[in-house]
C-alpha cells in the first residue's frame, strides 16, 4: 500500500516537488557510483570519493579511500551494511576494485588492470561471491572477469564466447548501470558508439549474445548507457548522446518477448540510470529527471524541490532511493509508508 502515498502527491508531476533530502556534498566532485543496502547510502566519484550516509541523506561521512593512484569510482556495490566494493575507471592502473569490510574505515586493493590500454566499465554481483566486471575491449572484444570468491581473484571469460567487435562500438561508464545481473545466472550490458547493442548472458557470464536495439546510435557517443529492469521483470536500456545532451531522439527501449521497443512517452534526453519501486520509476540523466507510473513505458518530467534536477546515477533499496550527480550533488527519497 506504501505506493498509494507516493501517487496521491505526484498526480501532477511536471506540478509538484517531489521533497527529497538533498545536499552538495563538495561541489569540486563528480559522484557516478551509488548503492544501497541495510539503511545505508553509499556514493562513490572522482579523486578517490567514497561518501555514506545512515540517516537517509541527511548527514554523509567521508569514508573515501586514501590509497594512490588517485582514480573515479564510478560504480560500488554494496553487500551489507559494513561490506562495500568500489570500482575505479581510468586507462591502466587506474581501473582498480578495493574493499571494505568495516563500513569505509579501511579499504582493502582488490584488483588492479595491468593492461595499458584497459579500461574498467562497470560491475555487478549475483550475491556476496558471485559478480562479474566489465571491461573496455583488449585483444578485439570486451573484458568480462568474474569472481566466485567475492572479488578475491578473477578470471576472464574467453573471448571466443563472446561476439567479435563492431567497428567504433564501445561501453560508456556513466553511471556505474553499464552492466546488470538478474535471476539464474542472467546478466546484461549495453553498448554504443554507432551501433546500439545489448548483450545477454543465460548461463552466469560464461557464454553472450549480442542484439541491435532501437537506441539513437547515429554518433560515436551514442547509444547505451545504463540497463534496469522493472518490477514485472522487463528489461530497459536507457541511453542518448552526451556530446547532445538534450536530444530528445529515442534514448529508452525494452524488452517484451523477445522485440526490443521504444517507450510510448521518451525522456527528454540523455538518461544514464533508472531505478523502480512496484509501478514507479524513476530515470534520470545529468540535465533531468523524469518519472514513470506505469511500470517504465510512458514518462514524465519530475522536479526536485521544486527545481529541474539531474544526477548521473540512481540505486534503489526496498524504499530508499539515492541519486547522485555532478558538483557534489547527492539526493534521497525514501517512500513514506503506510499510515
Amino acid at each position: 500500500m506504501k505506493i498509494f502515498i507516493l501517487l496521491l502527491g505526484l498526480c501532477s508531476v511536471s506540478a509538484f516537488s517531489v521533497e527529497w533530502q538533498t545536499k552538495q556534498i563538495d561541489a569540486s566532485l563528480s559522484f557516478r557510483g551509488s548503492a544501497a543496502a541495510d539503511g545505508i547510502v553509499w556514493v562513490s566519484g572522482s579523486n578517490n570519493s567514497v561518501f555514506l550516509s545512515k540517516d537517509a541523506g541527511k548527514t554523509w561521512l567521508d569514508v573515501s579511500v586514501t590509497e594512490q593512484p588517485l582514480t573515479d569510482f564510478r560504480d560500488i556495490e554494496v553487500f551489507d551494511a559494513n561490506t562495500a566494493i568500489v570500482m575505479g575507471a581510468g586507462e591502466g592502473e587506474l581501473s582498480t576494485l578495493y574493499i571494505t569490510e568495516d563500513q569505509g574505515a579501511s579499504w582493502k586493493l582488490l584488483l588492479e588492470n595491468k593492461h595499458e590500454t584497459g579500461f574498467f566499465d562497470s560491475i555487478a554481483f549475483w550475491d556476496r561471491n558471485n559478480g562479474l566486471l566489465l571491461g573496455d575491449p583488449v585483444d578485439g572484444c570486451f573484458v568480462i572477469l568474474r569472481t566466485q570468491d567475492g572479488g578475491k581473484s578473477w578470471q576472464r571469460i574467453a573471448r571466443a564466447h563472446l561476439p567479435k567487435l563492431l567497428d567504433r562500438e564501445v561501453a560508456f561508464a556513466a553511471s556505474g548501470n553499464t552492466l546488470m545481473v538478474g535471476k539464474a545466472g542472467q546478466a546484461w550490458f549495453t553498448t554504443g558508439g554507432h551501433s546500439s547493442s545489448i548483450y545477454t548472458s543465460q548461463d552466469s557470464g560464461d557464454y553472450w549474445q549480442r542484439t541491435h536495439i532501437p537506441l539513437y546510435d547515429d554518433t560515436q557517443t551514442a547509444g547505451g548507457y545504463g540497463v534496469a529492469m522493472n518490477t514485472l521483470g522487463d528489461v530497459f536500456v536507457v541511453g542518448g548522446d552526451y556530446q547532445q545532451r538534450d536530444k530528445h531522439d529515442a534514448n529508452m527501449v525494452y524488452l517484451k518477448g523477445k522485440v526490443w521497443h521504444k517507450t510510448r512517452k521518451a525522456t527528454a534526453g540523455l538518461r544514464t540510470a533508472m531505478v523502480c519501486h512496484q509501478a514507479m520509476c524513476i530515470a534520470t540523466g545529468k540535465l533531468a529527471t523524469d518519472i514513470s507510473f506505469d511500470h517504465g513505458f510512458s514518462w514524465q518530467p519530475l522536479s526536485i524541490q521544486g527545481q529541474t534536477q539531474g544526477y548521473y546515477t540512481l540505486a534503489i533499496d526496498g524504499d530508499t532511493v539515492v541519486a547522485a550527480g555532478h558538483n557534489g550533488r547527492v539526493a534521497v527519497y525514501v517512500v513514506p509508508q503506510a499510515d
